[in-house]
């Protein structure tokens, strides 16, 4: 028993208990007499502040009314009662704004044996059309040029991309639908056509005898059918840019008419209401801090004729390379619950391809290509356009937990 409790006794001290020590207080005389040191102390530094200060106001008046004396006038002016002081802040109530006639706007005549502004949007109004479009998960809109009588329209391929029904809105008020004639990503133009006859057919020029600070005219629809027809002025800021988006390489006209979200399709005009290229893209969007403005580009109106040609003969355009499979990509949902590894997702094989007689089926998850992995379309285009039909191509293939390498054999895409 007496060992339990001087080991009980061990964890406290001998002469102290749970509710406190029970030890005399310690003396602290000491402390106090600092402390009171420390307020004198204080309180001198306080006074001699506040008699330097004193000493500073004053001086600093007696300067004040010096300078003051000194540079008042030897004769100042007597203000009297007749005299009012004037106020400088009190407006005066008398005053009014005067509106001028305004003269009839000039013609504005750019060049030489030009058309004005205005004739140039009276020719080409006619042939210019809106575009709206119905995807799986909304709705897409831009312009278009009428290039037949006959209802050929050319736009961008990206207007129409993935769109389950086009109509196309013509400046007398009517709406027809329309059909893909054929595509080219590449080049970013697509034909289309409506069935309607005695369109008014844009007229081309030749854009390879641009020069740089030639007038340059947009019309289209920015941000949407609400805003159709409207035109923008500038000039030719550059010609021959090449331009890289989404992985493939564009030689484009550079201007700085402005161009907006649905104007993509819409004609760039020349000074004779020619069209000598056909919008496409700008450089700097609403939500860039760098505020970029005046940096759009325009496909050359040569290209656009050997693209045009093709599509309205055969729906296609030749020697652009073709995998013989379509993919789509997937998400990281669907990678992490399914297990699978980052690509792309095979959804259909066509029939006779190199890709359907080396074993391909729907389903299969494309990783490389070419020895560049394919987490998604935008890279594996980027891949593509630097083949050609005909090119042997390695590809690695995921399917049910293994790995595969097959070689095929790229064809020419026809749509």
């Amino acid at each position: 028993m007496d060992e339990i409790n001087r080991n009980n006794t061990e964890l406290w001290e001998q002469d102290s208990f749970r509710t406190g020590s029970t030890r005399p207080p310690k003396k602290r005389g000491g402390l106090v007499a600092i402390l009171l040191i420390a307020v004198i102390v204080l309180c001198s530094i306080a006074g001699t502040l506040g008699f330097m200060n004193v000493r500073l106001f004053s001086q600093l008046q007696q300067q004040k009314a010096s300078d003051l004396a000194f540079h008042n006038s030897p004769n100042p002016t007597s203000v009297t009662e007749d005299t009012p002081a004037s106020n400088p802040s009190t407006p005066l109530q008398d005053e009014t704004v005067e509106l001028l006639p305004t003269p009839e706007a000039p013609e504005n005549t750019p060049q030489q044996e030009g058309l004005s502004l205005q004739d140039i949007y009276s020719k080409a109004i006619d042939s210019v059309v809106s575009i709206s479009c119905t995807l799986k998960n909304g709705s897409a809109s831009g312009t278009g040029v009428v290039l037949t009588e006959t209802g050929y329209i050319v736009t961008n391929s990206h207007v129409v991309e993935e769109a389950s029904s086009i109509s196309v809105l013509l400046t007398d008020g009517r709406t027809l639908n329309a059909q893909v004639i054929g595509a080219d990503t590449i080049s970013d133009l697509a034909v289309l056509w409506i069935d309607a006859e005695n369109l008014t057919p844009a007229q081309f020029g030749d854009s390879s005898t641009l020069r740089v600070g030639d007038l340059a005219v947009a019309i289209g629809d920015p941000l949407g059918i609400e805003l159709r027809g409207t035109m923008t002025d500038g000039i030719i800021s550059a010609i021959n840019r090449n331009v890289t988006s989404g992985g493939r390489t564009m030689t484009l006209i550079q201007t700085n008419a402005a161009l907006n979200s649905g104007n993509s399709g819409g004609p760039l005009l020349n000074s004779y209401g020619q069209v000598i290229g056909i919008n496409t893209m700008k450089i700097g969007a609403f939500t860039d801090s760098a505020g970029v403005e005046g940096l759009g580009f325009a496909i050359p109106s040569t290209t656009v004729k050997e693209i045009v040609d093709q599509l309205i003969a055969q729906g296609y355009v030749s020697g652009r390379p073709a995998l013989g499979f379509t993919c789509r990509e997937t998400s990281a949902t669907e990678q992490r619950f399914y297990r699978l590894p980052s690509g792309l997702l095979v959804t259909e094989v066509s029939e006779g391809s190199d890709a359907a007689r080396k074993g391909m089926v729907a389903g299969d998850i494309l990783v490389q290509l070419a020895g560049s992995n394919t987490p998604d379309q935008s890279t594996l285009e980027t891949v593509l356009y630097s083949l050609q039909p005909g090119d042997t191509v390695e590809a690695v293939i995921y399917r049910s937990g293994n790995y595969y390498r097959i070689h095929l054999v790229l064809e020419e895409a026809t749509g």
